[in-house]
């Protein structure tokens, strides 16, 4: 059982982790937000996780401090950044298993693990590949890089389960971005066309034609919950698409459709809106009110 785990970023994912796992004394969570301006607001933030030894550090080098096992869960666009940070503090334990869950394209990760392992410690090439909720620590995962095995044995011992899926970082990750071409650019669809055809007032129209053509598809349970998450997780979707992106264009293929779907989840976002009721159209209309 690993005794020392340190959470880098402590917002929807970590919590996730930490409230689904069952872990006995002396286990021992210390949780650095990036994010947080004050020690202390993290410590209260780490504080509600009550029983289950969860305490807030000041600086990224004590959260680091003895770790066998961290996991760095922030945004895309710091995880290199939180990378070098941490190889840069000297308190990563020789041995210990990173484990990066940021959705990033393979370069971005390959750049972080340069970074670690210069440090001594182990890279891996982590993929959440699911929201974390309601599944939390059982959300699918799956782990890539030369010690991937290591990690999931580790993970197994806090009750997840992860999948290995290749021995070199960039494998996990690229099934996570390719991935996210369809589920968040489905997103994006649905804003730009559900906003456009509410804003026209033909909404009932294309929503029927849309059931006519496809009635698998719940399409306005399903255009309530995408405008859910754009509004309320847009910021973090955009950041990842913009790593899928590069990873498009790494393949020597057009990533338009990625930066395309970038750009719609940064404006949703932006809006502030108040998700609300489960209703498709009072989010339309919310989310109309503000752009």
């Amino acid at each position: 059982m690993t005794t020392q785990i340190a959470m880098i970023g402590f917002g929807e994912a970590a919590s996730a982790f930490v409230s689904g796992w069952a872990l006995d004394d002396p286990a021992r969570i210390t949780a650095f937000d990036v994010k947080s301006t004050m020690p202390a607001q993290m410590a209260a933030m780490a504080a509600k996780q009550a029983g289950l030894g969860v305490t807030g550090a000041p600086d990224l080098a004590q959260a680091l401090a003895d770790a066998d096992l961290v996991f760095c869960l922030i945004t895309a666009d710091r995880a290199a950044e939180a990378a070098e940070a941490a190889a840069a503090s000297g308190a990563l334990k020789p041995g210990a298993l990173w484990l990066d869950g940021n959705s990033c394209a393979p370069e971005t990760k390959r750049q972080a693990a340069i970074a670690i392992t210069g440090a001594g410690a182990h890279y891996i090439d982590m993929a959440i590949m699911a929201p974390v909720h309601p599944k939390k620590h059982l959300v699918p995962i799956k782990l890539a890089a030369a010690k991937a095995d290591a990690a999931a044995v580790a993970l197994a011992s806090l009750g997840m389960q992860p999948e290995v899926v290749g021995d070199q970082v960039g494998d996990a990750s690229t099934i996570k971005m390719l991935r996210s071409v369809m589920i968040k650019g489905l997103e994006a669809l649905v804003a730009e066309c559900f906003l456009s055809a509410r804003r026209a007032g033909v909404e009932q129209q294309v929503i029927a034609s849309l059931e006519a053509s496809d009635p698998d598809i719940a399409w306005r349970t399903r255009g309530a919950y995408n405008i859910e998450r754009m509004v309320v997780h847009g910021a973090r979707r955009a950041a990842e698409m913009r790593e899928v992106a590069k990873t498009v264009a790494g393949l020597g293929l057009s990533p338009g459709l990625s930066q395309a779907t970038a750009a719609w989840q940064d404006i949703v976002a932006a809006t502030h809106a108040d998700p609300g009721d489960d209703d498709l159209i009072g989010r339309l209309d919310r989310v109309l009110a503000r752009l």
